[in-house]
């Protein structure tokens, strides 16, 4: 038994040494494998031709160029074309109210009305003081004209009446600022006082909208505002569904400082008041028309440089890279400009080729379509 143990550990011991042999020639590879060393190739037999270069297979489509506007659309609320709290001009007791909560009323229509008895009393004293005055100077001219009345006493009989119109126009102002009225058209929105109520100089009396045209008021980034001029159309859905057409009939100057957005006015016409102000609105905008093409989302790819582009091929079907601008976003695929004219756009197989490459052609509207039909047909019992 000690014997044969013996040459099982001598035979484990050669094949050991066999084995650190053979890891130090360095040769791994199965038989038949072998290759060269680093740097060689295998060089061809003499007189044969070199291998052509591997041609890749690419799908491509021909642009269609179209002139796209593209859509902005921001949030928006809307709001009266001019609103105005009145107020009182004197103080009193409110003697009359012209209007109600609610009533259309139009401009220089009366809203109130002060008691003011000694004010009117000075209105009638001041149009009697200058009657007496005109008849004083009347007579004066004419005894002067006779020379028998002397100059200083016609220039103060002239004086005498142009204090009573100056008088007299001062109680008509004071008689005047009894009454309130409406500085434009519009409704009332609400009256804020009840008649006996006594009120001083510059007490909110009623508020009063104009309701036609009704204004949009919205907010644009700093990126689109440029795109956006007076004029321009624009497309407001109001949330209770109903849909309106306007131009733009200002465009801030100045951002806000808190969010960098730039204020815009929309003007909708509103005959009857339909709109009420304050209601939610989207807003879509429509940017300067742009010559563009329409491409499905991933045919874009990005250069060696990493510059966003397509992938297109001349009439030699020579693959190039022509960036892109994409200006849109739309359910149709992606809106872009930059594509030059003459060209078909890789759709398939644009991350395997490099500028120069000569490739073959598939069409991408027939590889759709074989596909589509491959599915039907694979689906069908």
């Amino acid at each position: 038994m000690a014997r044969y143990f013996r040459a099982h550990r001598l035979l484990a011991i050669a094949v050991l040494i066999g084995a650190g042999a053979w890891v130090a020639t360095g040769e791994f590879s199965a038989v038949g494998s072998e290759e060269g060393a680093p740097g060689e190739s295998a060089a061809p037999p003499a007189g044969a031709a070199e291998p052509a270069p591997v041609r890749r297979t690419v799908a491509a489509m021909e642009p269609h160029f179209a002139d796209h506007a593209r859509e902005i659309r921001v949030s928006g609320s809307t709001a009266a074309d001019k609103r105005a709290t009145l107020a009182a001009r004197a103080n009193g007791v409110v003697a009359g109210l012209g209007v109600r909560d609610g009533e259309m009323i139009a401009k220089d229509a009366i809203v109130l009305q002060l008691e003011g008895a000694d004010v009117t009393a000075d209105v009638a004293n001041a149009e009697v003081n200058l009657e007496q005055r005109v008849r004083e100077l009347e007579v004066a001219e004419k005894l002067f004209a006779r020379g028998n009345f002397p100059e200083l006493q016609l220039t103060a009989a002239r004086s005498a009446k142009a204090a009573a119109e100056a008088q007299l126009k001062s109680a008509q102002a004071a008689a005047d600022r009894l009454n309130l009225r409406a500085p434009f058209s519009g409704i009332v929105d609400e009256v804020l006082v009840e008649q006996g109520e006594w009120v001083q100089a510059g007490t909110p009396i009623a508020t009063l909208l104009s309701l036609d045209p009704i204004v949009v008021k919205a907010e644009v980034s700093e990126l689109d505002v440029s795109q956006v001029q007076v004029g321009d159309t624009a497309r407001v859905r109001l949330a209770s569904g109903g849909e309106f057409e306007g131009r733009v009939r200002q465009v801030a100057s100045e951002a806000n400082p808190a969010t960098r957005t730039f204020a815009i006015e929309i003007g909708l016409p509103n005959p009857g008041n339909e709109i009420p102000a304050g209601m939610t609105a989207q807003v879509t905008l429509f940017a300067a028309p742009v010559r563009a093409v329409t491409v499905p989302r991933s045919v874009i790819t990005l250069s060696e440089d990493g510059v966003i582009g397509v992938r297109v091929l001349d009439g030699d079907n020579t693959a190039g890279f022509a960036p892109v601008t994409v200006i849109d976003d739309t359910p149709e695929g992606l809106v872009v400009s930059g594509v030059p004219e003459g060209v078909r756009i890789v759709t398939a197989g644009q991350d395997l080729i490099r500028n120069g490459d000569v490739v073959d052609v598939v069409d991408a509207a027939a590889l759709s379509a074989g596909q589509a039909a491959a599915a039907t047909d694979g689906g069908s019992p």
